[in-house]
């Protein structure tokens, strides 16, 4: 069964990878018709009051700058939602750019490495699917995403193994934020007085250090173990309400 038709905007603004990528269409996703190429941000605009596309194929860097494409993808979510826009990029290496682009509300990258763009794809795309990669993005985001697993499960067993309640992880993230023990005591989660808070910290050290490294760890080097050890998580040093 052939795959509907659909049109297709090209906006990128290297002429070598601009035909490259329409002979990508012509001879790998024939059911795309190519309505139009534009290789600034002002053609494309001008294209679209012209030509209405179902998707939209975008190079990120255009004209040196690499903001302009996450502006379009931007623009065109709010005043075109129905177009579908898959970009097209060769910044390889910029995952500050990847993560701009995925929250404008891209529905995929394509890097230009690797297995380039397929019918596959594109199809996916035209198909309502979201967060369409591939293979060298996708490669990346699965490290990312085993790392942040891994972070997160030695939080959970530094938490078990060193008998951590949420009281201790309170104490210890407030101290971290520069906290005094008396502006602690004011907190709506903590029942406790400042002696009970003292006591409560004495015992944290006697937990998270051995009996020889005990001597003289002050707040300061018992929040830099607890940081070591992830039972709170640098990122995530919020105060509570007080």
């Amino acid at each position: 069964m052939e795959s509907k038709k659909f049109k297709v905007i090209i906006v990128e603004d290297v002429k070598l990878e601009l035909k490259g990528t329409e002979e990508i269409f012509r001879h790998e996703i024939p059911n795309a018709e190519v309505i139009g190429t534009a290789m600034t941000e002002n053609e494309f605009w001008e294209l679209l009051k012209v030509h209405t596309p179902d998707m939209v194929l975008l190079d990120l860097g255009l004209g040196g700058s690499t903001t302009i494409g996450v502006d379009i993808c931007s623009s065109l979510r709010k005043n075109h939602p129905e177009i579908k826009v898959l970009i097209f990029t060769g910044e390889v290496l910029n995952e500050k750019l990847w993560v701009d682009v995925l929250n404008a509300g891209a529905d995929g990258i394509i890097l230009k490495t690797g297995e380039l763009l397929t019918a596959t794809d594109v199809q996916a795309v035209m198909d309502g699917k979201k967060l369409v990669f591939n293979y060298p993005i996708l490669e990346k985001i699965i490290e990312r995403f085993k790392q942040s697993v891994a972070q997160e499960q030695r939080r959970q067993e530094a938490i078990i193994n060193y008998d951590i309640d949420e009281y201790d992880e309170r104490l210890l993230r407030h101290l971290a934020l520069g906290y005094t023990k008396e502006m602690i005591t004011n907190l709506k989660g903590m029942p406790f007085g400042v002696k009970s808070i003292e006591k409560r910290q004495n015992d944290l050290i006697n937990r998270l250090f051995t009996i020889n490294e005990r001597s003289g760890v002050n707040a300061c080097r018992l929040v830099t173990r607890a940081l070591e050890l992830r039972i709170i998580d640098i990122d995530n040093l919020e105060p509570d309400e007080e």
